[in-house]
């Protein structure tokens, strides 16, 4: 079990604590989010939130936040979607947080709590499982609109699908549907959706504290914590969603998978694939403007898979129902990020009302 633990500058002292008393035990990894000094000040909504952001990604199964009475913590650490974060003041409290509430992350209070309690919470609150049974309906719930408010939902066996409503993704949307939109004008547009939406993919990435000198003191500041990106579009339509990926992750490895649609059949044919040699090491944003029949994206899924890539994002500008479908038949643990999710597909195969065929109209070939 991973688990991550950060604090305040109140915090610190029970933080630090609270790792000695952690480490070296088997089967537990605990990694140190700071602050690490109690002398200078700093925002708990800081550490509250990379926790949070770190564990709801996957990057660890639970985590600790201390501060002056944990409440501060709390509430930030709630505002993360996956997180369920609870405050807790004995081991019979920490007990039920686990066994009704399934919390994956513990808050504690260094101005309220004695060592001696703090530790028997920890220690109550980690070797607690969560009971399921009717517990299961309530937990089940709060993940129900966590998706509604987040204008996502989930496919019922793990992946989600994930529609970005923002106003100036959905103005340009409409410029490269409008049949009558310039090739210049539908190329540049593309790209800069493809940017607005990787801002959003990105948001949980993994920050760690560093020491910068401003020109008036030092202060702590973030920066991404090592994380490896890479970004694969499917030839050749992808290549058009690239570069607005790689304005804002430009260190991010690049790979390239080459299928096409057979005219008949509408099955995929491959006839190309390079990837990083690192690829298992690396976050995966597979890149396609058209979720259509879903063959396409579902393949390059499976040549990533088998080059041992394992977290594998779909980003794509519009969706159709029969191609989530599809994909998510195949590959449910892929999340897939859409702009608009369209109506359906008609009898080519094209996307309705859609935008025609994304290749053709990025590279003028129509």
């Amino acid at each position: 079990m991973k688990i991550l633990i950060g604090s305040d500058h109140a915090g610190y002292e029970l933080k630090q604590k609270i790792v000695s008393h952690l480490k070296g035990r088997e089967g537990l990894e605990v990694e140190d989010f700071g602050t690490d000094t109690s002398e200078v000040s700093c925002d708990y909504t800081d550490i509250a939130l990379q926790v949070g952001r770190s564990v709801a990604h996957g990057d660890a199964d639970r985590g600790i936040l201390v501060c002056g009475t944990g409440l501060g913590m709390e509430i930030a650490a709630n505002k993360v979607s996956g997180v369920y974060a609870a405050g807790c003041w004995n081991k019979e409290v920490a007990a039920l947080s686990r066994q009704h509430n399934n919390s994956n992350v513990l808050t504690l209070g260094a101005r309220v709590l004695d060592e001696k309690t703090a530790m028997e919470v920890v220690d109550t609150w980690l070797a607690t499982e969560f009971e399921g049974g009717r517990h299961i309906r309530r937990t089940q719930k709060i993940c129900a609109y966590e998706r509604s408010a987040n204008r996502a939902f989930n496919n019922g066996q793990g992946g989600q699908v994930v529609i970005f409503d923002h106003p100036l993704v959905q103005h340009k949307l409409s410029i490269i549907r409008d049949k009558n939109t310039p090739v210049k004008t539908f190329r540049e547009t593309v790209a800069e959706i493809a940017s607005l939406m990787v801002y959003e993919i990105t948001r949980d990435l993994p920050l760690k504290m560093i020491d910068v000198e401003t020109p008036v003191t030092r202060t702590k500041a973030y920066a991404i914590a090592g994380k490896k990106l890479a970004v694969v579009p499917i030839l050749r339509a992808g290549l058009g969603m690239m570069e607005g990926v790689l304005n804002l992750i430009p260190n991010a490895k690049i790979g390239h998978i080459g299928l096409y649609r057979d005219p008949q059949t509408l099955a995929p044919v491959e006839y190309y694939c390079k990837l990083p040699g690192d690829i298992e090491e690396r976050d995966i944003f597979l890149l396609d403007p058209m979720l259509a029949t879903g063959g396409s994206s579902a393949a390059a899924i499976s040549l990533i898979k088998k080059r041992g890539g394992r977290k594998i994002s779909l980003v794509c500008m519009i969706g159709a129902p029969e191609g989530v479908s599809v994909v998510h038949e195949a590959h449910p643990d892929v999340n897939i990020f859409v702009a608009a999710l369209d109506s359906h597909l008609n009898e080519h195969g094209y996307i309705v009302p859609g935008l025609g065929d994304a290749g053709d109209r990025i590279f003028g070939t129509r």
